[in-house]
């Protein structure tokens, strides 16, 4: 369990968070949910599901939800091929596929490095999941996801961490796989239910719709509540977006002594 507080999704409002985040950070992007189904059917049950008629990335499974505002349910044999799907727990860490033998020469020199990126990537445990669905998180379809996907640039992604760090302070420490960065996002935070930061791929910058300008976090919804209630904290004593700059030739000290005053006195 993570030292940063999170809450109970009892009350979890999919709609009401969003709303905060927008007001708060003035997202561009849909925030969206991901959770993983146990079987097909499970996955089908949801309303206004749609599958996919022909073969995707996952990048481009999250765009459809991010960019589009689509709620779309996908199964292993929907993705284009192991590299996405094993991240997600619905193939296995094979040793074909942990040799990484398709991203030699093109994405790293030799063999060996290939199958070191592949070992390095944080994937969900496989068999216990069959299917996997992604939604706007204010639809409340996934009721409640296991993650939520906010994308944002680095300005607001920071006020949003310095939100999640209000209460319970803990450092984030986070890595970078480089290629299939989903590893970094959404696989971390499903395999280990932390907070995942991640600079997203060439794939999904290229098949996911992501800009050049933004970053991922993945986060169980649970920590959301706590992060609207930091975000207002910090907007309360004037840290937040848009961050005005002060410039880089005016004396500092009137600008400074605002945002990091002593308020107890």
């Amino acid at each position: 369990m993570s030292e940063l507080l999170a809450t109970d999704l009892t009350t979890f409002d999919g709609a009401a968070v969003v709303d905060d985040l927008n007001r708060l950070l003035r997202l561009r992007t849909t925030p969206i949910g991901m959770k993983l189904f146990r079987t097909r059917a499970e996955m089908e049950a949801i309303p206004k599901i749609r599958r996919p008629s022909s073969v995707h990335t996952t990048d481009q499974i999250v765009g459809q939800a991010s960019r589009n505002g689509w709620t779309v349910g996908i199964t292993a044999e929907d993705l284009v091929g192991a590299q996405c799907s094993t991240v997600i727990g619905l193939h296995p860490r094979s040793e074909g596929w942990l040799s990484g033998d398709r991203m030699t020469g093109v994405w790293y020199k030799t063999p060996e490095d290939a199958s070191a990126h592949q070992r390095a990537m944080d994937c969900v445990p496989f068999g216990q999941y069959e299917a996997m669905a992604v939604s706007p998180l204010a639809s409340g379809r996934l009721n409640p996801p296991d993650i939520c996907l906010i994308y944002a640039t680095p300005a607001q992604m920071i006020l949003f961490i310095n939100g999640l760090q209000w209460t319970g302070y803990k450092k984030l420490d986070w890595g970078c796989v480089g290629e299939s960065a989903c590893a970094d996002s959404w696989g971390r935070a499903l395999a280990t239910g932390e907070p995942s930061l991640s600079i997203p791929c060439f794939a999904e910058r290229r098949y996911g719709g992501v800009q050049d300008d933004e970053l991922l976090m993945a986060i169980p919804p649970k920590f959301l509540p706590t992060i609207i209630v930091g975000l207002e904290s910090l907007s309360r004593n004037g840290l937040r977006y848009p961050i005005s700059p002060y410039g880089v030739n005016n004396d500092v000290r009137a600008g400074m002594g605002v945002s990091y005053s002593d308020k107890s006195k």
